[in-house]
């Protein structure tokens, strides 16, 4: 089963002002008198990070079937054994560390001994719902 991440307000508005700084940055780049190669490698990077930054917006997503947990986000991506899950802490932000998530107030899930992961599915209680059908032993925590 497949995930969208949900995209929050504080997200969204990152994102625009983000967007709207590089696409600034490189309109002052591209019709500039001076052409200089510093400018054409300017642009050229600012034209990667938007494309970086729309990919991460658009293409984060999470995947769920009976043995492994799979996210991506960008060029990011990685799995998590559904075996190993024992915690999910539910409606909590995590601020450091892995993030492949589109907005506050998703899930942490702790696997592993010491590892953890920040995901933001549409819904976080269809998404609990569904991984406890595959592990039932793991501890819900309400934030």
């Amino acid at each position: 089963m497949i995930f969208k991440s949900r995209k929050d307000n504080l997200f969204n508005g990152i994102m625009i002002v983000v967007i709207l700084l590089l696409c600034s940055v490189l309109f002052f780049s591209i019709f500039n008198e001076v052409k200089t190669t510093n400018h054409i490698v300017s642009a050229v990077i600012n034209v990667l990070v938007l494309c970086l930054i729309l990919w991460v917006f658009y293409g984060t997503s999470y995947k769920l079937n009976s043995t492994t947990l799979s996210y991506k986000s960008g060029p990011f991506k990685g799995d998590i054994l559904i075996k190993d899950i024992h915690q999910i802490i539910k409606g909590k932000t995590l601020w450091v560390g892995l993030k492949p998530a589109t907005a506050s107030k998703g899930l942490i899930i702790k696997y592993n001994k010491f590892d953890e992961v920040y995901i933001s599915p549409k819904t976080n209680n269809s998404f609990i719902k569904e991984i406890l059908k595959h592990n039932s032993s793991i501890k819900i925590i309400e934030a």
